[in-house]
């Protein structure tokens, strides 16, 4: 089954220097139908205007994943961390036992475009971590965070698998799927392009949760086709 998340349908927040889209529940945003899905909590679709941001605020037992779309985060946190991250980078942050940080656009001209993800871990108190890496894309679909961290990918503290999925115009990759493997949760949210997913037609800022497929095909059917692809525990 496909369950399609268009991105108009998705919450609204708009604070001058910030106009974020919600595909669940968040902040003023609360719809019980989308509370997320398995341990995935929060996509937030975030542009900054230039020089703005996020202050200095405290986050607690969360997973909490950045991938730059455009532009570049200026980040500094209550761990010594000062970083930047360009477009195409990936930020993993553990939150654990507590973690203050900030994040602002790193451009005083140019806009910054990022994807903001929440998932739950498994283990609550942990040691708080960073992890930060520009990755390949080795495959149409490329592991970028595992539970293990195997293969030079960031460790997430849960059953959770996120993959980058790139396909040019025309091209196409099949996910075949055991009958464990398809009792899980897949997520899809894509990033830009036109992707057909077992003939349902995503648009850029779509998302898609697909369940119960034991095989599914991708195509990139108009432009360059780049989506985040969500592998979830049945039972988080």
């Amino acid at each position: 089954m496909i369950t399609l998340r268009k991105a108009q349908d998705r919450g609204q927040a708009d604070l001058g220097w910030l106009k974020s889209q919600h595909t669940f529940s968040f902040s003023s945003y609360y719809d019980p139908a989308h509370m997320g899905i398995s341990s995935l909590r929060v996509i937030n679709d975030d542009t900054v205007a230039p020089g703005a941001g996020f202050d200095t605020h405290g986050h607690k037992d969360m997973e909490i994943i950045s991938y730059v779309i455009s532009g570049t985060i200026a980040h500094k946190d209550s761990f010594g961390n000062i970083k930047t991250l360009p477009a195409g980078e990936f930020q993993l942050m553990s939150a654990g036992k507590g973690i203050y940080h900030s994040e602002f656009n790193a451009s005083t001209t140019e806009p910054l475009h990022f994807l903001q993800i929440w998932i739950r871990p498994d283990t609550l108190s942990i040691d708080a971590g960073y992890q930060q890496k520009a990755f390949e894309q080795s495959s149409a679909l490329t592991a970028v965070v595992t539970p293990t961290g195997d293969n030079g990918t960031l460790k997430v503290q849960q059953d959770a698998t996120v993959y980058r999925l790139v396909l040019n115009e025309g091209e196409s990759v099949t996910m075949n799927r055991t009958p464990a493997q398809a009792s899980r949760h897949l997520y899809v949210q894509l990033i830009e392009g036109t992707l057909d997913i077992n003939g349902t037609t995503l648009t850029p800022g779509d998302g898609a949760h697909l369940t119960q497929l034991s095989g599914v095909d991708f195509s990139a059917t108009s432009g360059q086709a780049m989506a985040l692809v969500f592998d979830l525990s049945a039972n988080a």
